[in-house]
């Protein structure tokens, strides 16, 4: 099936409950307010689902048949998966609430609920979603421009972001001051970095077995 470009960046709420009236029920909800919603009656249904990659979160209730929605949220997380979680349960109790609030839930409600605190839980969970995802595009541009960085210019880099001065560097390095501005220079510009306090910023958004990974001039 070929997904129109709109549509992928239209957010998704994927609604996972066993009871069909409330999965009903829920979906109807986002669709007068003019969200997507797919539904799933159990955790293994949603996990074995071909779901497209769209902004959004779940809806989940906390027991089902099966695995339970916190089981789900463990599972989602240790695979990677941080999109935002709304729990929905009529079964709720405080050490369930703290179990899923501390596991980075956006929001844990009880039924019956009101429309509009669900909307509004919903709502954070989906601009939290997308403010993820803006933050993972902009560290995915960061690294890709810090990859073309020659390993000279890494090593300067790492000193310059450490608040090391182009003489100490020189030094360290055995090179000229005039070499290590011009790395410096190369590597600011590769970086579209317009100060050190961006570099130091671009510096602390890579992944850290990039920034620990040594450079080929690295001493002992």
């Amino acid at each position: 099936m070929t997904i129109n470009a709109d549509i992928t960046d239209r957010p998704l709420v994927l609604i996972v409950d066993d009871d069909e009236e409330i999965r009903f029920a829920l979906r109807e909800l986002l669709l007068s307010v003019g969200l997507d919603a797919c539904c799933f009656g159990s955790t293994q249904e949603l996990l074995h689902a071909d779901l497209p990659e769209r902004p959004g979160c779940l809806i989940l209730d906390v027991r089902m048949p099966g695995a339970s929605g916190l089981d789900l949220q463990q599972h989602l997380a240790a695979n990677g998966n941080a999109r935002p979680i709304v729990f929905l349960t009529g079964h709720g109790d405080i050490a369930m609430t703290v179990q899923a609030m501390k596991a980075g839930a956006v929001d844990f409600l009880t039924k019956p609920v009101r429309d509009q605190a669900l909307l509004d839980a919903v709502t954070a969970a989906i601009e939290k979603d997308l403010a993820q995802r803006a933050s993972a595009e902009r560290v995915r541009q960061h690294v890709d421009r810090y990859v073309t960085l020659t390993p000279r210019e890494r090593e300067v880099l790492r000193e310059v972001v450490r608040g090391r001065l182009n003489k100490q560097i020189a030094f360290d390095l055995g090179i000229s001051e005039i070499t290590v501005k011009l790395h410096r220079g190369n590597a600011t510009r590769k970086l579209q970095a317009g100060s050190v306090g961006q570099l130091v910023r671009i510096w602390e958004s890579l992944p850290p077995e990039i920034r620990g990974k040594p450079s080929a001039y690295t001493k002992e």
